[in-house]
């Protein structure tokens, strides 16, 4: 089921709509793909933000400078995997 909307857009994206005609696509197709896209996009993000504000309310939190700490021995540990990558390269 589907139902229709009426959007402006700007010169310029409309004329960049011209990708259409070598996607074998119309307009119409690669907006709503657009929309939908960012729909899902925002909503992904929007359900993120909740969940963390539930792990805040239930105290499911670590100190900022233990999540800091983890952070760098995360990085520090895929330098060192990739350095040992590169010399064997050599």
């Amino acid at each position: 089921m589907s139902a229709t909307m009426t959007i402006r857009v700007s010169e310029d994206t409309l004329a960049k709509l011209k990708i259409a005609e070598g996607t074998k696509r119309s307009k119409s197709f690669l907006a709503r793909e657009a929309v939908s896209a960012y729909v899902e996009r925002e909503l992904a993000i929007i359900e993120g933000i909740q969940r963390g504000l539930a792990d805040v309310a239930a105290g499911r939190v670590i100190p900022h400078e233990q999540a800091t700490a983890e952070a760098r021995q995360i990085i520090a540990e895929a330098r060192r995997k990739k350095y040992a990558l590169s010399e064997r390269d050599l």
